[in-house]
């Protein structure tokens, strides 16, 4: 089974024979035990052209020190030298379980050993007065070889250190300041695998590292491109979202908090991208991606939906007095909740590993490799970014009019939610103009999202509804009051009303014509 730490460590290049500089005079760290050297052999997997080095994701099955096995590391924040890093245990071949969190990296590609590195490892551990260990430091000498041949075998020291499970991330602060004024600098390495698929790499003729295995991909330097047309800032947007959508892939399998939402979200971003900039992109191309996207965001909404819900009712229910709470409320909303929820995490989970999924991964990145773009796409962005947020600031006015001249009920609640999905596209569109527009674009996006956040509330009520009815009629066949269930349902009746009476003012105040001017309409 597999199990999960937060790393959070920072590198240090080092000579051979270094010596640790004295860090009992660090703030907090009281002492510095000596833990011996270890002996580690660690072999690292990947796809022959290194898709999970292009990822900044490394897996390796490693043998020696205190925990040997299979190790996945996933980074979190690459500038702070934060990774989750999850274990499972020694096998022959990639664990069942390791092998679904880069399944979107990898998808039908073949994993195979590609590096092997043997390190020594002398490790100590700074503590506090208490004994506690504070962060562990280990100075390293590390040799690296292909297992492939062609590669040179090559040798480097370093020094790790490493914050203890639940530590203050203050603490390498300290440290670090102590390691610099004894000479020590930090390395330009962002990881041991990095390192050692560059230096390791086989060289032409004039003794530069080739790239015939793909091993560009270890280290990627990109030289700087400011995006100047439209179809720049477009291809930027998508990439952007592209990548979260492929990192939130583990998240979403581990069940990490939110990752489900943000995953929509990215989907959603990506979508909107696609309809907003028609003009930019050749939407014969964009439209069958986006309905998969589509697809994508309603199968990953089953699960958050439902999660949403269920928090809204809890939340209401907490509210009441207890005299209210008239029968086995709480019980009912669990034996419902759980009935819609069955097996929807194992849901969530196959529609990741479908060939459904993995194909439309597939099919951004060619879109991506290979951008649709238009005519339009030369455009400066003060043009054509801002005529596509205009256009969709023009689709949401026209909505909500025609919600607001409805009379209050279902035919009006429908339109509302268009008008909501209408107010996110509005949305979406000011912040992908935010890079080349600046603050305008910021502040339109912002009034937008406000309009959003009313219609959302609202839509939030009629679902509700709709959840609190049906609760009512279980009750009620179960001889049980229905008392509650209709309280409770009054009070989201009145919260719809409030939002529909709020919404005037804040469509007033995120239409002034000032905020669609400063775009430079």
């Amino acid at each position: 089974m597999a199990e999960t730490k937060r790393e959070i460590e920072r590198k240090y290049d080092v000579t051979a024979g270094t010596e640790l500089p004295d860090l009992t005079g660090v703030t907090g760290v009281a002492g510095v035990v000596d833990k011996g050297t270890a002996d580690l052999d660690a072999v690292y997997w990947d796809t022959p052209d290194q898709r999970l080095a292009a990822a900044s994701i490394t897996l390796r099955r490693r043998t020696g020190g205190h925990d040997a096995g299979w190790h996945l590391k996933l980074p979190v924040s690459l500038d702070d030298g934060v990774r989750d890093e999850v274990h499972a245990p020694l096998s022959d071949t990639v664990p069942r379980a390791l092998l679904g969190l880069v399944r979107a990296r990898v998808r039908e590609a073949e994993l195979a050993p590609l590096l092997r590195l043997e390190t020594t490892r002398h490790v100590r551990h700074l503590v506090d007065a208490e004994g506690t260990m504070l962060a562990e430091v280990a100075l390293d000498t590390v040799h690296a070889e292909r297992c492939a041949p062609g590669g040179e075998r090559i040798g480097w020291s370093e020094l790790e250190v490493e914050l203890a499970d639940d530590g203050d991330p203050r603490l390498l602060d300290k440290v670090d300041k102590k390691l610099r004024k004894a000479g020590v600098k930090r390395s330009m390495w962002s990881s041991k695998l990095t390192r050692g698929l560059l230096t390791t790499a086989p060289m032409d003729s004039e003794g530069k590292w080739t790239d015939d295995e793909g091993t560009g991909h270890a280290v990627v330097h990109l030289e700087d491109h400011t995006p100047a047309s439209s179809g720049d800032h477009v291809l930027t947007r998508l990439r952007t979202q592209r990548d979260a959508l492929l990192a939130l892939d583990p998240a979403v399998r581990r069940d990490l908090p939110d990752s489900v939402h943000q995953m929509r979200v990215a989907t959603r971003r990506l979508r909107s991208a696609f309809k907003s900039y028609r003009k930019i992109l050749d939407r014969t191309v964009t439209d069958p991606v986006g309905e998969e996207l589509k697809w994508l965001a309603a199968e990953l909404g089953v699960d958050r939906d439902q999660e949403v819900l269920t928090e809204r009712l809890t939340g209401r229910i907490g509210a009441l007095p207890r005299t209210l709470l008239l029968g086995p409320v709480r019980g009912r909303l669990r034996i419902w909740t759980v009935a819609r929820s069955a097996g929807s995490r194992r849901r969530t989970v196959a529609v990741l590993e479908s060939k459904r999924y993995l194909a439309l991964l597939d099919s951004l990145d060619a879109l991506l490799a290979e951008p649709p773009l238009r005519p339009a796409a030369e455009a400066p962005p003060e043009k054509a970014l801002v005529k596509a947020a205009l256009k969709d600031y023009e689709r949401l006015a026209a909505r909500i009019e025609h919600a607001l001249s409805l009379p209050p009920g279902q035919e009006r609640d429908v339109a509302l939610h268009e008008a909501r999905k209408a107010a996110k596209r509005a949305r979406y569109a000011g912040e992908a103009a935010t890079p080349a527009l600046g603050k305008p674009a910021k502040k339109f996006a912002k009034r937008m999202k406000s309009v959003q956040k009313v219609l959302g509330d609202h839509q939030d009520s009629v679902v509700a509804r709709e959840a609190l009815r049906a609760l009512a009629i279980q009750a009620h066949l179960a001889g049980e009051s229905a008392f509650t269930w209709g309280l409770l349902y009054g009070q989201e009746e009145a919260a719809g009303k409030d939002r529909e009476r709020e919404l005037p003012e804040v469509w007033a105040e995120a239409s002034r014509a000032k905020v669609r001017s400063a775009l430079g309409s």
